[in-house]
């Protein structure tokens, strides 16, 4: 998993470089996996990442972030 996530994280950097103004490092270097073992455990890392914008004070709401994904059912 560790190279996958190395190969994307070059490959999608590049072509945020080459097609939007955005320019310079783009992901921290640093990776660890976590796994999900539950569905208790999926909802409260999607609660997490959803509250990311609020910590870093880009919006008061995290509903208000316009760049925010969509849950999935977890299927075990």
């Amino acid at each position: 998993m560790g190279h996958w996530v190395k190969m994307w994280k070059a490959l999608s950097s590049r072509e945020m470089n080459q097609t939007s103004d955005c320019k310079g490092p783009i992901w921290q270097a640093d990776y660890f996996d976590r796994y999900l073992r539950n569905d208790e455990s999926y909802s409260e890392k999607w609660a997490y990442v959803e509250l990311n914008p609020v910590r870093a004070r880009l919006v008061e709401d995290a509903s208000h972030w316009p760049h925010k994904g969509r849950i999935h059912e977890l299927r075990m």
